[in-house]
């Protein structure tokens, strides 16, 4: 078998065995020491690759990739593949866990990868309260039965590095008490090391497969979400950009009760904004909901520079408290970016481009963050629209747009989607998962599409008014600034809204 392989694809099964015989580690006496536990994780991730890589290489060997069959075994391939990453990824846990869950959330890889890994999301097994209370002391100097009323050692949620605990202070304040799990930060270093040897063994053997920038992105992420201290400080920044928003929460922060490995905050009650039954059971209008989180992360987005990158249900609950019937509690504020000012504007006028489907604006923009190439593709990645199309926005692609659409699309190659990847700005990266984190959420609340082009197309047009903030305060400035932004938005709503029936909340 191997004697018909290129040089590649025997180079390929020659790393299949040294996966082979690293796999044989699981069987040897281990000990629970750090040293052996990242040894025995990294022999799995190699043997898992190495399987992988022989798989696609023998599976499609000699077949032209514009053939219906190679697209078939491709298929069927990516789907081996995802099941063996998500068994990877049980077995380590830990960062392997987080890694699928970061994976799952993107949609510029194989369906068949995000469909598998999302069953990642429910899958984290608490620590026991014995190695969660010696962090606890050992951080804030005391035993939490002398800090705290109560405490519930059951966690109340738990994810890959940190869990958290629900308490009362002695002065009948409830918090939420974040602890980071211990040695976390060292198998973090091992882990992503490792992560970046695999991608450059897969770029080696599949040139066209390239996945460094997942890879980079991914550790960016982790490092923010270690450092307790910056996610305090970027709570209290999402905190003063929404002030006078009435129905943002952003649980306060107990300076005095946080560190780099424990963070206390104020506990909000609340439900999973995806929690449609509980929605309608308090007669709240999940639609409304969808159009209430979209406006708000667009504000974020458009308007502020300043973004929660993580924004899965889980970290986001529906309270029955504030004006309107219901608040919005945003938790979880360690992936935050501070987007560039040059590129939050060229992030604007990208989005009134695509709304009026400007193909020279598209274009010239897509130069700008390193895309031109493949500028015909931004309408369809952000408004499910080719950059030619005569449908209006939110309606369905005509008959001949979705074949043409269809024909782009056999014409992409993995090789293109690779470079584009690569050649997005990193603020580009975490607004396509954070886009397609909200994107899943408001279809579960039943919302129509039309409400998410037309949120971005206000907000987008609110931040390219002179330095505008519409939650900034009552001045005259401030005021200013946001009838331009609504003059704007008319417009804007004016020229792409016939034929639209806006939905009524």
């Amino acid at each position: 078998m191997v004697s018909k392989f290129p040089a590649k694809a025997t180079a390929a099964f020659c790393l299949i065995t040294a996966g082979c015989f690293s796999s044989q580690a699981n069987l040897l006496p281990f000990s629970d020491s750090p040293v052996s536990q990242g040894i025995l994780r990294s022999s799995r991730a190699i043997c898992t690759v190495a399987i992988t890589v022989a798989d696609y290489k023998y599976s499609l060997y000699g077949l032209p990739n514009d053939c219906d069959e190679y697209r078939r075994l491709l298929s069927e391939v990516h789907l081996r593949s995802a099941k063996r990453l998500l068994k990877l990824c049980e077995i380590n846990k830990g960062f392997y866990v987080k890694a699928g869950q970061f994976v799952s959330s993107l949609r510029q890889i194989p369906k068949e990868y995000s469909l598998t890994l999302s069953s990642l999301q429910d899958q984290v097994v608490p620590y026991d309260f014995k190695v969660i209370k010696e962090v606890l002391v050992s951080n804030l100097g005391q035993d939490p039965s002398e800090l705290f009323t109560w405490f519930n050692e059951q966690p109340i949620a738990a994810a890959s590095i940190a869990q958290v605990h629900h308490a009362m202070l002695k002065d009948h304040q409830e918090v939420a008490i974040k602890v980071q799990y211990p040695g976390i930060e060292k198998k973090m270093k091992l882990d992503t090391r490792i992560m970046y040897s695999l991608s450059e063994f897969v770029a080696w053997f599949f040139p066209e497969f390239r996945f460094r920038w997942l890879v980079s992105e991914f550790t960016e992420a982790i490092s923010l979400e270690l450092d307790f201290v910056q996610e305090a400080r970027n709570f209290e920044t999402m905190s003063n950009n929404f002030r006078n928003n009435k129905v943002v929460r952003i649980p306060r922060i107990f300076w005095d009760l946080t560190t780099n490995q424990v963070l206390t905050m104020q506990f909000c009650h609340g439900h999973k904004v995806d929690d449609v039954v509980f929605l309608k059971g308090m007669k709240i209008n999940p639609e409304k909901v969808a159009k209430k989180l979209l406006e708000v992360f667009a504000e974020m987005i458009f308007v502020h520079g300043f973004l929660h990158g993580d924004p899965h249900p889980g970290n986001i609950l529906v309270s029955i408290e504030g004006q309107g019937g219901f608040s919005l509690v945003l938790l979880d504020h360690g992936i935050c970016k501070k987007l560039d000012e040059v590129f939050r504007l060229e992030y604007c006028q990208l989005w009134k481009a695509l709304i009026l489907l400007d193909s020279r604006k598209i274009q010239h923009l897509a130069e700008r963050f390193g895309v031109g190439k493949y500028y015909r593709y931004l309408p369809i990645i952000f408004s499910g629209r080719t950059i030619d199309s005569k449908s209006g926005i939110g309606k369905g692609m005509l008959v001949e747009e979705q074949k043409k659409l269809k024909q782009h699309l056999k014409a992409l190659k993995m090789e293109d989607i690779s470079s584009f990847m690569e050649s997005l700005p990193s603020n580009f990266l975490i607004i396509l998962r954070t886009d397609e984190l909200l994107r899943s959420t408001v279809s579960k609340l039943g919302a129509s599409k039309w409400v998410r082009l037309l949120t971005y197309g206000k907000y987008a047009s609110l931040g390219l008014s002179p330095k505008s903030n519409p939650c900034s305060g009552l001045t005259s400035f401030a005021l200013y600034t946001r009838l331009i932004g609504n003059i704007e938005y008319i417009l804007l709503r004016l020229t792409i809204g016939k034929g639209f029936s806006s939905p009524k909340f």
